[in-house]
């Protein structure tokens, strides 16, 4: 495996290439990620991951110098899962001119996780759009965990005509359901007894038939410590449900000092 700290040691691809990019401190869900990068591009193609904590996602009450690196762990984890490459690089190899231009996805970023974290998805997708002309893959990999994220880069993909297919990949969760997430592990013994409602929660929304009926459900499920920022049902495209149908009921809230996401595919009946 390769671990390149700049854009110049990246090598054109010569087969395949698919990128799972991450801000380190791996777990499950980004292994996942990267066993059906490998599994989509055969074993003579080429899985990229890139590690990089890029400032421009933290807001200004959101600690850039406490987020989790582990870095040794995370590139054991990667060489584990047969990944081609590591892309590893500091701030000024991926903004050399510092923050001068940036990608502004329009108005799905101002609603749900955008209204809580403003700018936080004009910076997820500079970086993104930055990565993916950096690493020139054929694919890229995102969880699903974080949906509203997998749905912008999705839509900048196709506005922007980067040659590149955005694929989605299932939630991987822990044993009590909790969807994995670096964050999980600020969270206390109690706090994670606390968090471990969300998942079930959605489950109880999922079983109602209509948009109010799975909102409701989904609330009453969760412990009364989740302090809840919004519980939705919309589209697959994140628009308001205007027919009966396929949409996902999100769910996010605080537990403790710990933000959370979560969300689940869900069978709308009537509205």
């Amino acid at each position: 495996m390769d671990i390149w700290r700049t854009r110049a040691d990246i090598p054109t691809p010569v087969a395949r290439r698919a990128v799972v990019m991450t801000m380190g401190a791996l777990h499950d869900g980004h292994a996942q990620l990267m066993r059906v990068a490998r599994e989509r591009v055969g074993p003579r193609g080429e899985v990229v991951v890139t590690i990089f904590v890029n400032p421009l996602q933290f807001g200004a009450h959101e600690d850039l110098a406490a987020y989790p690196r582990t870095r040794e762990s995370d590139l054991r984890l990667c060489e584990e899962m047969g990944v081609s490459g590591v892309y590893a690089p500091e701030a000024a190899d991926v903004y050399p001119d510092g923050e001068r231009t940036t990608i502004h996805p329009g108005a799905i970023a101002e609603i749900l996780e955008g209204a809580s974290r403003p700018g936080h998805f004009t910076g997820m997708a500079t970086v993104v759009g930055k990565l993916l002309q950096i690493t020139r893959p054929d694919e890229a990999l995102f969880g699903e965990k974080d949906y509203q994220q997998l749905v912008i880069v999705r839509e900048m993909v196709a506005d922007l005509n980067f040659p590149v297919e955005i694929i989605g990949v299932p939630t991987v969760r822990e044993p009590d359901g909790l969807a994995m997430s670096s964050r999980n592990r600020y969270l206390i013994p109690e706090e994670r007894a606390w968090a471990a409602s969300i998942p079930r929660a959605l489950e109880a929304g999922a079983t109602q038939p209509t948009v109010a009926s799975m909102i409701a459900a989904t609330r009453e499920n969760l412990d009364s410590h989740v302090v809840v920022d919004y519980v939705v049902v919309r589209s697959p495209a994140l628009l308001e449900m205007s027919e009966p149908g396929a949409g996902r009921l999100l769910v996010a809230g605080h537990v403790g000092s710990t933000r959370l996401l979560d969300n689940r595919e869900v069978d709308v009946r009537a509205l």
